[in-house]
């Protein structure tokens, strides 16, 4: 039979804010012991998933034609590779708190199935079960040209005795696919197609000749893109720290690296929640499951141009303890808790 952690008694928490001696890593043992379960509680961290594209130019065939023969201007003619930042995701993530590592005692060894650790001994329910929700690091894709404009060349292009008539030939053979696509939509033409459908793939083909023959003029664009993953754990404020560092020629850089521009990073507490003196610490009896109660610290990331995130998030690290009464977890009581195993919040109680 199913029974609750408290059933099983005896309920004892060791280590932790309130008894510092023996808060050792090397003992900390998670998940089943000879005496009961072991858990550790989180201190919080930022990690930022910088997504950065490195984009290749490669100039057209005809790229010094383009403004003669298309009227399109301010077409580049040198090869070129720069970098542009995509995105910015922010997360938190929790990893141990050397100072909070706790021990269900039991009288038997039935609560396995009871509680939910993550693999490095944080709590993530009790009575129930939740699934992983660690996001994953974007894998690295890449863009490739797949046009090639020169199969499209008619007899008369490739029989042009220079590069400048080659490029005119080109020129107006664009042109006429353009008008050969505004006479099917007027339906000037003398063998229309049959049905919508057919005339979207006449025009489909028409449109991905003009774009090959168009790239001849004005060049194509290559893009790699992949993430780079940075984070900070705060153990007090961080004032305009750097982060990260960022250059559209070089791309994503270390932080000690001058060639790039810094992103930066500040964390400060708002003191949101008051925090036990001595005298109280000292008072407190755990008879319960502890959890964290963090206090809000607001996190800022910002480069010398612009802020890219402002928010207020929690951080235990900041914060204090509280303690889960034994009275949800009686005989024939069914309470399942979720926590947050990034902050060792409570998420949600079920009775």
């Amino acid at each position: 039979m199913k029974k609750s952690i408290f059933s099983l008694l005896l309920l004892s928490m060791v280590n932790g804010q309130w008894s510092k001696a023996n808060a050792q890593v090397s003992d900390f043992r998670p998940g089943i012991v000879a005496d009961g379960v072991n858990y550790a509680l989180p201190r919080t961290g930022i990690r930022a998933d910088v997504t950065v594209h490195k984009i290749t130019y490669t100039p057209g065939e005809f790229s010094r034609y383009a403004e003669r023969y298309l009227h399109m201007q301010n077409v580049q003619t040198e090869a070129q590779t720069y970098y542009e930042i995509g995105s910015i995701n922010i997360y938190q993530y929790g990893e141990p708190d050397t100072l909070k590592y706790f021990t269900v005692k039991l009288k038997d060894k039935t609560i396995a199935p009871l509680l939910q650790l993550t693999d490095a001994g944080l709590i993530v329910a009790i009575n129930t079960n939740v699934p992983s929700s660690t996001p994953a690091v974007p894998r690295p894709t890449s863009t490739r040209n797949q046009l090639n404009g020169r199969q499209y060349f008619t007899s008369e292009i490739l029989a042009a005795a220079s590069s400048t008539k080659m490029a005119e030939l080109v020129a107006q053979e664009i042109m006429d696919i353009r008008e050969s696509k505004n006479a099917i939509r007027r339906g000037q033409v003398e063998s229309m197609p049959k049905d919508g459908a057919s005339m979207r793939i006449i025009l489909g083909e028409l449109d991905q000749q003009e774009a090959a023959l168009l790239q001849l003029f004005t060049g194509w664009r290559d893009t790699t893109t992949h993430t780079e993953s940075y984070s900070i754990m705060p153990d007090a404020d961080i004032q305009k720290t750097v982060f990260f560092r960022f250059s559209s020629k070089l791309g994503l850089l270390d932080d000690d690296d001058v060639a790039g521009a810094p992103y930066y990073i500040s964390i400060r507490d708002q003191h949101s929640v008051p925090l036990p003196t001595e005298a109280e610490l000292k008072k407190r009896k755990v008879g319960g499951i502890v959890y964290n109660m963090p206090s809000v610290a607001n996190v800022k990331i910002f480069s010398a141009k612009e802020t890219i995130y402002d928010r207020d998030l929690p951080f235990p690290q900041f914060g204090t303890l509280d303690v889960l009464a034994p009275t949800l977890f009686g005989k024939d009581a069914t309470t399942s808790v979720v926590f947050n195993p990034a902050t060792g919040t409570i998420q949600q109680i079920n009775k």
